[in-house]
């Protein structure tokens, strides 16, 4: 494939690497300092976009992508209030936009075994339950979106919770804070300089604690995931989630 790579920092550059040892040619890189090369004609000649950058212009990227007529997988977070609009506009305009909160393979198991437990955790209203997610000081939206996929998938499953709320570096967490609800999930963010990613869920009791844990290591399994998004793209038209493409309605 030829790809298109938007948003050429840490990131961009790691699914560079991943992308050329999977036989792929990188024919555009755009960053901060040359986002005057972003024409219609530039990716037209991309297969697909990979789209990495950050919140303030990844809808300025998609609308580009969506007149080029190019595919675009979206791996910045940050900007789903606008979802329901631009999988409007995509469909409308015949385009293909594939977004994940997380395209590792690890991260999307950890999504899928999340969901199964919260379900089976409904039956066992004595454990209370919390997320917390640990990102490098660099990341700019807070709570992470891999952290709000894991909690829409406890909502989903659990009777008693119907939104998330979200603390940020607070050192010591208190699930019994009274300022939380009854029906409120905590997410805690904590920003700590070099780390890749770390996201817990735990269910805790008064006799018992029930930890799950997902570690990122390094950035690889995040650019590995995408550039696989980026392939698995290809010959589709639509809007698609990481749900689609990870199906694990089978397990």
């Amino acid at each position: 494939m030829k790809i298109a790579i938007l948003g050429y920092g840490k990131m961009g550059r790691i699914i560079e690497k991943v992308a050329e040892n999977r036989n792929h040619e990188i024919i555009l890189k755009i960053g901060s300092s040359n986002q005057n090369e972003l024409t219609t004609e530039a990716l037209k000649k991309a297969d697909v976009v990979i789209e990495f950058s950050t919140p303030d212009v990844v809808l300025h990227h998609i609308h580009e992508c969506f007149k080029a007529k190019v595919p675009i997988i979206v791996g910045t977070t940050g900007w789903y209030e606008h979802l329901q609009a631009i999988e409007k506009q995509c469909k409308e305009t015949g385009n293909t936009l594939l977004y994940a909160s997380n395209f590792s393979i690890g991260v999307n198991v950890f999504f899928h075994a999340n969901r199964l437990l919260a379900k089976l955790m409904n039956n066992y209203p004595n454990y209370k339950v919390h997320t917390e997610e640990i990102h490098h000081t660099r990341k700019m939206d807070s709570p992470s979106g891999t952290a709000i996929t894991i909690a829409e998938g406890i909502i989903e499953g659990l009777n008693n919770k119907q939104e998330w709320v979200n603390t940020l570096n607070v050192e010591q967490i208190d699930v019994s804070d009274k300022t939380i609800q009854n029906n409120q999930l905590l997410i805690a963010s904590k920003r700590i300089e070099d780390v890749p990613g770390t996201h817990t869920i735990q269910y805790a009791s008064e006799v018992d604690c029930i930890e799950f844990k997902h570690t990122a290591l390094n950035r690889d399994g995040f650019a590995l995931g995408t550039v696989l998004a980026a392939e698995w793209v290809q010959g589709k038209k639509g809007f698609y989630s990481e749900k689609d493409m990870f199906n694990f309605d089978m397990a």
